[in-house]
């Protein structure tokens, strides 16, 4: 079974300098990052490990072929799922996060898919954002935003 904390779960990551920045993150709050393939690099680019400095070893890592993988091997409940896309109708400010949460962020270029997407309106979240001429923000340091807001609580806040 699991460890019962938060982890951050990345669905078919393209840029090599985020997913290195995230591992950073996850290894600095003792989170598990969970790569979903396929993946637009390899993680054997050196662009991932400098992203993620010499902290790249020490990140508890798990990977799965597909989304479908993931979720027969984990089986996540639902209330655990939280998916973070430009357009969620709700802010990542408004939930209580489980201590369990899976926190799901899509692919740099197109987010999560529709299929991961069906019947999770409810779950899906955004980072508010004040101007209108900025269209998105990095992956990183969005994935870093949400991963502190949700563990607030955990970190004394």
């Amino acid at each position: 079974m699991p460890d019962p904390s938060m982890k951050v779960v990345l669905v078919t990551p393209e840029i090599p300098f985020n997913t290195g920045a995230i591992g950073r993150t996850c290894v600095a709050l003792n989170m598990e990052l969970i790569l979903i393939k396929p993946y637009g690099f390899s993680l054997d680019e050196k662009s991932v490990r400098r992203a993620g400095t010499d902290y790249w070893k020490h990140v508890h890592l798990t990977e799965y072929e597909s989304w479908q993988g993931f979720l027969d091997a984990r089986q996540p409940p639902r209330g655990s799922l939280y998916f973070f896309e430009e357009h969620g109708a709700q802010s990542v400010f408004d939930p209580v996060y489980q201590p369990d949460a899976y926190l799901v962020f899509g692919c740099e270029s197109a987010g999560l898919s529709p299929a991961i997407l069906a019947g999770m309106d409810d779950r899906v979240f955004s980072l508010p954002m004040r101007n209108p001429l900025v269209r998105s923000l990095n992956l990183a340091n969005v994935a870093t935003a949400v991963v502190y807001q949700a563990m607030r609580t955990q970190l004394g806040g």
